[in-house]
């Protein structure tokens, strides 16, 4: 059979030409039908049926779903309004068709075969499918693919008149509302005052606002003025707050700093004591000046008189000392004064020796009484203050502090001994007295016990080297 091929937008299709030519409803021109065939004998052609029933539609408009359609014609979904220029169905005998009925271009469609079962199969299954379409879209089928488009941009038309349609509604309500409210038609003349009462009303509005400007240039002006001195009072604020944090760390440091180890460091060369760096003691092949003696023993009556002089008047002072520099004196308790000074000899020793017997009394004092205070702040006893050497009249440790008929060695260790339990003394008055925090030099009695035995009883090394005092 030969087939005729129809030029369809820069494609070719195949054309039976046994089928009749169906043409668009709205435009009328004509359309090819392809595929018809894979449906024929779905829908079997039986001639005593005029029409197929509702079911049968139905399935076929499953059938015509569920394939793919060529895309000469296109089922639209269902439409309200119907699109200017597109026929409507015809109200008449549900079935009946007059411009989709199949018709061959240069003949009736009367011409069709009755005999020919496959052909009319094929007629029905066209019919069935515009059928569907029609009643699903209410639009004459078929349709070709410009109308459809037109149809389509109708639908988007159809919605933009209901807005409007709806803005319409909208304002002749208003407009409605408007008109039945009681209006007051104002005369000339007082629609003139009306109008020369707003005029001033708003020559005193526009004075007004004038006003406010200049005022609100002025605040704005007092504004950044106001800004200028925050700024710089927040600047020297800050630079004050720097230097209070520094004076701060300066001050935490003062704290924790020991004035009275610091004026006055303790600690020993060799076989000799030091305070302040200043030998106390002679021996036969290191002779030492007394200058040097009279400053050592200088610095230690300083101590012990600033230390005695805090806990008055509950320290009984009964032995003074009167620190005069590198010419200290000490006072009985009868007020006898005794030199603490010059160089002495075997004649004039009586008086050197007493003033270092009453100022290792005064010491041994200083040391009860610590100890006293330590029970009664409910220190044990075993915790309480006591002198690492003995004392006992004017010996320490068994050893004479007198000068008479003494060795130099040993009088050079008892004068070491004797530096040392000032040291101890020290310790304790810094822990004891808000005088200065101890947190600086010693915090526990284990590093005082530390500290004190550096002064070793018995020297193992006699020749070591010379250390230099902590002033921690």
């Amino acid at each position: 059979m030969k087939k005729e091929y129809i030029p369809d937008k820069g494609r070719s299709l195949p054309v039976d030409p046994n089928l009749p030519k169906w043409v668009c409803q709205n435009c009328h021109h004509s359309l090819c039908i392809v595929g018809v065939d894979s449906y024929v004998h779905k829908f079997p052609y039986d001639a005593s049926r005029p029409a197929m029933q509702g079911s049968s539609i139905h399935g076929a408009s499953s059938v015509l779903g569920s394939s793919r359609m060529d895309n000469s014609f296109v089922v639209l979904p269902k439409q309200k309004p119907l699109a200017p220029g597109i026929p409507p169905r015809p109200r008449g005998v549900p079935g009946q068709s007059d411009a989709g009925q199949p018709r061959k271009e240069g003949g009736p469609s009367s011409s069709l075969q009755p005999n020919n079962s496959g052909f009319h199969s094929t007629i029905t299954v066209l019919k069935n499918a515009f059928e569907i379409a029609t009643t699903q879209t209410q639009v004459e089928q078929p349709l070709c693919l410009e109308c459809m488009r037109v149809l389509s941009e109708s639908d988007k038309l159809d919605k933009e008149v209901e807005d409007v349609t709806r803005d319409i509604d909208s304002y002749e309500a208003c407009l409605q509302r408007l008109e039945g409210e009681p209006q007051d038609v104002l005369t000339e003349a007082d629609f003139l005052k009306e109008k020369l009462k707003i005029e001033e009303e708003e020559r005193k509005l526009e004075a007004a606002i004038e006003e406010i400007e200049k005022q609100n240039a002025a605040v704005l002006q007092e504004f950044n003025n106001f800004q200028f001195q925050l700024i710089s009072h927040q600047e020297e604020r800050d630079a004050i707050s720097a230097k209070t944090e520094v004076s701060q760390a300066h001050l935490e440091l003062l704290k924790r700093t020991n004035v009275l180890n610091g004026a006055f460091p303790i600690w020993h060369e060799g076989e000799f004591g030091t305070i302040n760096n200043f030998r106390l003691g002679k021996l036969p092949k290191i002779p030492v000046e007394w200058d040097e003696i009279n400053a050592a023993w200088g610095q230690a009556c300083l101590l012990l008189h600033t230390m005695c002089q805090y806990f008055r008047p509950k320290f009984h002072y009964r032995i003074k000392i009167i620190p005069l520099g590198s010419y200290p004196r000490i006072m009985d308790s009868n007020n006898n004064t005794y030199e603490l000074f010059d160089p002495v000899n075997l004649f004039w020793s009586t008086r050197y020796n007493k003033a270092m017997t009453l100022f290792l009394t005064c010491l041994k004092d200083f040391a009860e009484f610590a100890n006293a205070k330590d029970l009664e702040n409910n220190i044990p006893p075993e915790k309480c203050f006591n002198l690492p050497y003995k004392i006992e009249n004017d010996k320490v440790e068994n050893y004479s502090i007198t000068q008479s008929f003494n060795k130099q060695e040993n009088w050079t260790k008892a004068l070491k001994y004797i530096l040392c339990n000032l040291k101890w003394a020290l310790y304790w008055f810094i822990g004891s007295t808000n005088f200065q925090p101890l947190s600086g030099t010693v915090t526990s009695v284990t590093e005082v016990s530390a500290a004190g035995s550096l002064y070793a009883k018995r020297s193992s090394d006699p020749k070591s080297e010379a250390r230099k005092p902590s002033n921690s």
